[in-house]
């Protein structure tokens, strides 16, 4: 599932973290992707492939497996047997508490894939002479720098934008899910409702976590040039300097993206999982 997310939608969030981070360089979604074009050719597009890969994977293994611990625990919350399907609202409830968890996993590979992203647009604006070009340079340039704690700079931030946006995240796409399923089972879906699911459920996250976001990759890529202020502080600084519209800078290319990365990753996950599901049911 998270392979399918990265694949489908890297060249839109490369995008989205060059216009988050450097908001005054491009004019918008297209000026941004000719210029990086440009400047850089067709990979620019897939710098940060590795990590984005690594931290995808990773944070959606652990999502998805913490997703199943934590319905059980609602169940036990709400005191319902351990087969009872769940509510839209209360399977939303537990992916934001998985959520938490994936969170850890995330916010180190995710700080060296917005680096490497922006790293061209770092070099340019002069707040660094020398750009490291490789995953290893970057996770090498923070730990001389910052330690093995450098990786979780941009850690608070993540946990805001992650534990309210999965709420939104699974809660439309469960809801989702019903509208299409009207009455049969879930399970019974196909490749187009689990599409346009995944799609909806992305959009939500996004659309309610956007600024959160904006802020993250700021105190990531920027960091790299000095000591960067924490969440409340780079976010008072944009609002001041650049003005509430600053906090959706992206915002273009991170929707196209949502829509198809999320709707990629959920058929994927869910039809995998319903391959494992025979593969065990067979032993």
């Amino acid at each position: 599932g998270g392979t399918a997310c990265v694949v489908t939608g890297q060249p839109f969030d490369t995008a989205k973290v060059k216009m988050q981070t450097f908001p005054n360089m491009y004019k918008g979604l297209v000026d941004c992707f000719v210029k990086t074009y440009k400047q850089v050719g067709l990979r620019g597009f897939y710098k940060g492939t590795t990590p984005a890969l690594v931290a995808n994977i990773a944070e959606n293994s652990v999502l998805f497996m913490c997703y199943g611990f934590c319905q059980q625990i609602v169940r036990r919350i709400v005191g319902v047997d351990r087969k009872t399907k769940l509510s839209d609202l209360q399977n939303a409830a537990a992916g934001s508490f998985a959520s938490a968890f994936a969170t850890l996993v995330l916010c180190p590979t995710e700080l060296v894939k917005c680096r490497l992203q922006a790293m061209h647009e770092m070099q340019l604006s002069g707040r660094i002479i020398q750009g490291h070009n490789t995953v290893w340079s970057v996770v090498k340039g923070v730990i001389q720098k910052d330690g093995p704690l450098g990786f979780y700079r941009g850690l608070s931030s993540t946990l805001l934008r992650e534990v309210p946006g999965y709420f939104f995240f699974f809660g439309g796409y469960e809801l989702s899910r019903t509208f299409f399923a009207s009455g049969r089972s879930k399970d019974e879906l196909g490749p187009i409702p689990l599409l346009l699911s995944g799609g909806f459920g992305g959009s939500c996250l996004w659309i309610a976590v956007y600024p959160v976001d904006c802020v993250k990759s700021r105190i990531q890529v920027l960091s790299m040039a000095g000591k960067q202020a924490g969440f409340m502080g780079t976010f008072v600084t944009v609002v001041r300097t650049e003005g509430v519209l600053a906090l959706y800078s992206g915002l273009t290319p991170t929707m196209i993206r949502a829509f198809v990365a999320n709707g990629a990753l959920f058929l994927a996950y869910e039809y995998s999982r319903k391959l494992m599901m025979k593969q065990i049911d067979s032993y």
